[in-house]
């Protein structure tokens, strides 16, 4: 009976969740800016203890491995990875994207496609298209969208468009086989699970010392200003 704990901080919100054999047991999320660095390896610790095990008890750790925040996923990894590290614990990797296509999936026909959609900058997101079976379409990578995105795909089926990246591309994206959901969603560890498990049960582990989240682009600082 895999029992496994899993972080997503692909995005500002903190997420964290224990699963026994892909069923949650437990899930905390924080919204708020900044609380993945002060506030995330407690959260860990808290759900385990408080689902009534210990982290010995674990049998893997799995973390959402992006694309997303620069700063977020180098915070869910280290933890991640430290957790490992600690515990002797293998380390389970998820795409954000396609564990964010769970929670939508089921509500929609066979015949669609998903777009999850993280928010890049100006009229840039991070995005990938999937199946309902979860065979993915096109491959995850950062695209700037124009009238012309997805338009192949978009005149022969639906796409629901999806995640905090998708209401910027609202008005460019006008196409009438194109879905766009009225509430954000954000990725979760509850997702991040379920896949992990599959990956538990196919003893698909990450090399804890050399694996690195899937960043897809540079990370570009800002000077800061002078007084």
């Amino acid at each position: 009976m895999a029992l496994i704990l899993s972080i997503d901080t692909s995005t500002k919100v903190c997420s964290v969740a224990l699963h026994q054999d892909g069923k949650i047991l437990a899930c905390s999320e924080l919204y708020t800016e900044k609380s993945h660095s002060g506030m995330l390896t407690t959260l860990c610790e808290n759900i385990v203890n408080h689902s009534g095990f210990s982290l010995n008890q674990l049998d893997a750790i799995a973390v959402a491995k992006g694309p997303g925040s620069y700063t977020g996923l180098r915070i869910g990894v280290s933890t991640a990875k430290g957790f490992c590290f600690a515990l002797d614990k293998p380390l389970i990797s998820v795409n954000t994207l396609e564990a964010m296509i769970m929670q939508i999936s089921d509500f929609f026909p066979e015949n669609y496609l998903f777009c999850p959609m993280i928010d890049a900058r100006r009229m840039e997101v991070y995005c990938s298209i999937w199946d309902k079976k979860h065979h993915n379409i096109l491959e995850t990578e950062a695209k700037i969208i124009d009238e012309y995105s997805f338009l192949d795909l978009l005149n022969t089926q639906p796409i629901v468009f999806f995640g905090d990246g998708a209401e910027k591309c609202r008005e460019a994206i006008s196409h009438k086989n194109a879905i766009f959901l009225d509430n954000t969603v954000h990725p979760s560890a509850k997702t991040i699970g379920i896949l992990a498990t599959k990956s538990f049960e196919e003893s698909l582990f990450e090399n804890v010392v050399s694996f690195e989240p899937f960043y897809l682009k540079d990370f570009v600082g800002t000077q800061p200003k002078k007084i």
